[in-house]
C-alpha cells in the first residue's frame, strides 16, 4: 500500500541553482502546488553556502514521486525483512557488472556509435533471435552491447574471465569449421583429379588431351593436385594456435599448473627440496651461539674499550 504524502515534508534535499550545491534542510518556505498530484507541495531553502534561495533538486521530486507509488511492506516486520534482503548488496561482483548499466541502457550508448539499432538492418540479424520489437526500441544492437560491455569490464578490471565464454566459443566455431573441411576432404579425397585439355586452333573447340596406349585402349591425359582445402586448412591451424600445447590443455602443462603454491617439483632434481632448506636453517641457528660467545670474548679483550669504560666509571 503506498505510503500518504497529502503532509508536508520536515526535511528535503535543496539544489542551488547560483552555486550549484546540494544539501537537505528543513524547508523556509512550503507552497501549496496542486499540478504535482503524487505531492502538491512546493519547497524552498536558502543555501548555506551563498545565502540563495534553492529549490528542490529535480532527482529529489523524483524520488518522492517514486515513493508516493511504492507499495513495498509497512509494517515493522516486513520493512526489517526487506532491509535484511538488502544486507550484504551490492557484492563486489555486482558492483562490477553494475557500473556498466549506462553504457548498455544509456541514450547515449557507445554502442551506438558504431551498431545503432537497426532490427534486420545488418547482415548478422538473420540469425540473432533478439525480438525486433524490443530490438527497436533500444539505443543499440543488444547483441553488440553485451560485446562491449564485456569486453570493457575485461580491460577496466584487468580480468580476462569476463572473455572466456566468447573465447570457448570463438574456438567451438573454429573447431566446427575445421571439422566440415576434414569432413570434405574425406568425402573428395586428398587428390583432386582433373582432365587435361587445349584448345583446338581450327574449330576453335575444347578438345580433351588423350591417347592410346600399346594395347589401343584410349587414355585421357590427367592432372594430379593435392586437394585445395588442405592450404586453407593448414593456415587455420598455425594461425588460430589450435594445438593442444597452446591451449594449454597438454599433460605435462596441467600437471605443471595443478602444482599447489609453496611445493618444489618433484621432476626438478636441480632444486633444493624443503627438507633441505629446513636442515640447513638448523645448522645455521646452532652456530649462531658460538658466534655470539666469541664476540663477547673479543670484546673482554678489547683494550680501548676497556680504558673507555675505567675513564667513564663503566
Amino acid at each position: 500500500m503506498a505510503k500518504d504524502r497529502s503532509d508536508p515534508l520536515s526535511r528535503v534535499t535543496f539544489r542551488c541553482k547560483v552555486c550549484q550545491c546540494n544539501f537537505e534542510a528543513e524547508p523556509e518556505r512550503v507552497e501549496a502546488c496542486p499540478e504535482l498530484e503524487h505531492h502538491p507541495f512546493a519547497y524552498f531553502g536558502r543555501c548555506p553556502h551563498c545565502g540563495a534561495e534553492a529549490e528542490t533538486a529535480h532527482w529529489y521530486l523524483n524520488l518522492i514521486k517514486g515513493w508516493s507509488k511504492a507499495t513495498g511492506p509497512t509494517t515493522p516486520e516486513g520493512v526489517a525483512a526487506t532491509s535484511a534482503n538488502l544486507v550484504g548488496h551490492p557484492t563486489p561482483e555486482e558492483s562490477k557488472r553494475t557500473r556498466f548499466n549506462a553504457m548498455k541502457h544509456g541514450l547515449s550508448a557507445r554502442t551506438a556509435t558504431y551498431f545503432p539499432s537497426k532490427p534486420d538492418g545488418y547482415d548478422f540479424c538473420r540469425g540473432c533471435d533478439v525480438d525486433r520489437g524490443y530490438c527497436a526500441e533500444q539505443p543499440a544492437c543488444v547483441k553488440k552491447t553485451e560485446l562491449f560491455m564485456l569486453h570493457h569490464a575485461a580491460f577496466d578490471q584487468r580480468n580476462p574471465k569476463h572473455l572466456m565464454g566468447i573465447y570457448a566459443d570463438l574456438q567451438a566455431s573454429i573447431f566446427a569449421v575445421l571439422q566440415q573441411i576434414l569432413q570434405t576432404i574425406v568425402a573428395d579425397g586428398v587428390k583432386i583429379t582433373t582432365p587435361e585439355w587445349y584448345t583446338d586452333k581450327e574449330t576453335g573447340k575444347t578438345v580433351i588431351a588423350e591417347y592410346k596406349d600399346e594395347q589401343g585402349n584410349r587414355r585421357i591425359l590427367t592432372e594430379i593436385n593435392a586437394h585445395p582445402l588442405f592450404k586453407p586448412l593448414g593456415d587455420l591451424l598455425s594461425k588460430t594456435g589450435l594445438t593442444l600445447s597452446d591451449m594449454g590443455m597438454t599433460t605435462k602443462v596441467i600437471e605443471a599448473e595443478s602444482e599447489e603454491m609453496g611445493q618444489l617439483s618433484a621432476a626438478r632434481a636441480d632444486k633444493d627440496s624443503l627438507l633441505d632448506f629446513g636442515r640447513r636453517q638448523t645448522e645455521a641457528l646452532e652456530k649462531l651461539h658460538g658466534v655470539i660467545e666469541r664476540a663477547r670474548l673479543e670484546k673482554g679483550r678489547d683494550a680501548v674499550l676497556i680504558e673507555y669504560q675505567e675513564n667513564n666509571g663503566g
